[in-house]
């Protein structure tokens, strides 16, 4: 079983063990489709957020990915209400527009999950979309997912207090998954992971991969975030990759961290750790995962959806 660790930025000009560097060629020289998870510490600050971003995503296509995923608010983390919704900007606007440039001239495809979108009516509602793009190889904005389930949670004993919806939209639809090189990708973000009917619905319409980028907190990370990918995998038999902020953002907010790559059996592939950026290098072996859902056909065992009702009726 190949499992992936965390290459940090710090560190990446340190030697890797002959193990590592024997599985990197292997992987590499067989045509199994390598995914790249990303970790990073965005700040207020949207050009160093994006030299970061760019920084990750050539070293990923260098280590042979072809496909990269960037975690939510990979263009900023604001530290008020006034500066979040101040730096916002269009899908037309310069953050887009450079991520695709460098899809295009890099020929990857991206996951930029979380871009703080202007809404419809900007100029009368001045609120946001958190929005999951993804873009092809040529450039192109593929699919956009809008957050659906919005993170209003109050934990005073944990140090947690977010209201996501004092600025947020929340979206109006899932989407269907996307054909990408590394299999059918369905798109969720961060919060969406605790609502176990959004996976199943991505996974009945042909998901292979599940993919949600986060900013977890500290506190909620460090008692579910682990869990709650392990448990989206096993029961929808998917892939479940999840980029993720790590570290202070701004004297008000800290992320957990710990970008994972989980496998349709529940196994980690790779974990970004807590403490700085990186990546993780993770081959999507969809062999393996018809094999998984061959051997055990969950879904064919899962009964009509008016079964899981009935209970509602008596």
């Amino acid at each position: 079983m190949f499992s992936s660790r965390c290459i940090l930025t710090a560190s990446k000009h340190l030697f890797l063990s002959s193990l590592w560097r024997n599985q990197i060629l292997n992987r590499m020289s067989s045509s199994v489709p390598v995914a790249a998870v990303c970790q990073i510490t965005a700040t207020p600050d949207k050009e160093a957020n994006f030299s970061a971003c760019k920084t990750l995503v050539e070293e990923a296509k260098d280590r042979g990915a072809s496909m990269v995923f960037l975690p939510e608010g990979f263009d900023y983390i604001g530290s008020n209400r006034e500066e979040t919704l101040s730096l916002s900007e269009s899908l037309d606007g310069q953050t887009v527009t450079r991520f695709s440039e460098i899809a295009r001239k890099l020929e990857l495809w991206l996951s930029l999950g979380g871009f703080h979108e202007r809404g419809p009516n900007w100029n009368t509602d001045q609120r946001i979309y958190n929005s999951h793009l993804i873009i092809n190889d040529k450039g192109e904005i593929v699919s956009v997912y809008r957050k659906a389930h919005l993170f209003d949670v109050e934990l005073p004993e944990k140090g947690v207090s977010l209201k996501e919806s004092a600025f947020t939209i929340p979206g109006p639809s899932l989407i269907a998954p996307v054909q990408t090189p590394i299999g059918k990708v369905g798109q969720g973000i961060c919060y969406d992971l605790r609502f176990p009917e959004l996976s199943l619905a991505l996974q009945r319409q042909g998901a292979e991969v599940l993919t949600f980028p986060s900013a977890f907190t500290v506190a909620t990370g460090a008692a579910h975030w682990e869990i709650l990918l392990r448990a989206r995998a096993v029961e929808t038999q998917c892939y479940v990759l999840a980029a993720a902020q790590v570290g202070a953002h701004h004297h008000k907010r800290s992320s957990y961290g710990h970008a994972l790559a989980v496998d349709p059996w529940g196994e980690v592939l790779g974990d970004c750790g807590g403490e700085q950026p990186g990546l993780a290098l993770v081959p999507i072996n969809l062999q393996k995962l018809r094999h998984t859902r061959r051997n055990m056909p969950v879904q064919e065992h899962r009964r009509h959806t008016d079964f899981y009702h009935s209970l509602e009726k008596t």
